[in-house]
């Protein structure tokens, strides 16, 4: 019988770990489907964790002591958050009709991101200077709302804040996964400028809501 030579041995090694796997590869995704069952999805981003529950939260939001969000406008709007239902500073609202009726700028941001932090105190500034003449909202993109609160708290930052840790919002309005991300949004709900940057200062948005919105300050 011919000796194979060492060139061929090794060939045949070769092909025998990539079988082997290959094996193995098709072995889990097959172990991974058959836990799932059938039908089901993978499980995903949660609008909260379940540990924050109204009386978890209770001392957070007296601490907080955030205002609560716009009511409903009259002009609907906004077409691409129809059924978008999410808390606002504890109250459960359909979004669509709350973010349309009026000028709104929507804030993106997280408890853990500093930009987002060194933003806030600049966006409750905005609302101050702005008053009744629009809407800053804060939209929560973590499933942690507690950690959400309690930054607000240690900012001293009083606005609106909807609990949106699924990122519904984000997607709806097709927003780039940056944060902080601003929304400017015109009176008949429709989206006038994405921005997904950080500001530092009320000035900085200002000039934004000027030249999108046409408000000046």
């Amino acid at each position: 019988m011919a000796r194979l030579n060492t060139g061929a041995r090794w060939t045949i090694v070769g092909v025998v770990l990539v079988a082997a796997l290959i094996a193995v590869m098709l072995s889990q995704q097959h172990d991974q489907q058959r836990r799932l069952p059938q039908g089901q999805e993978p499980v995903a981003a949660r609008e909260r964790r379940d540990a924050d529950t109204p009386e978890a939260l209770a001392e957070l939001r007296r601490q907080a002591q955030l205002p609560p969000c716009p009511t409903a406008g009259a002009n609907p709007g906004m077409g691409e958050l129809a059924g978008v239902t999410l808390e606002c500073s504890g109250v459960r609202v359909p979004v669509r009709p709350v973010l349309a009726g009026r000028q709104v700028v929507l804030n993106l941001w997280a408890y853990w991101c500093g930009p987002c932090a060194d933003e806030l105190p600049a966006m409750a500034e905005l609302q101050r200077r702005a008053g009744d003449r629009l809407s800053v909202v804060t939209v929560h993109q973590d499933e942690n709302e507690a950690a959400g609160l309690a930054k607000l708290t240690e900012l001293h930052v009083r606005l609106p804040m909807i609990q949106d840790g699924a990122r519904r919002i984000a997607a709806a309005l097709k927003s780039p996964n940056v944060m902080p991300t601003t929304i400017l949004i015109r009176a008949d709900g429709s989206v006038a400028r994405v921005l997904p940057r950080s500001f530092t200062s009320a000035d900085e948005i200002g000039a934004e809501v000027e030249q999108a919105l046409g408000m000046r300050f």
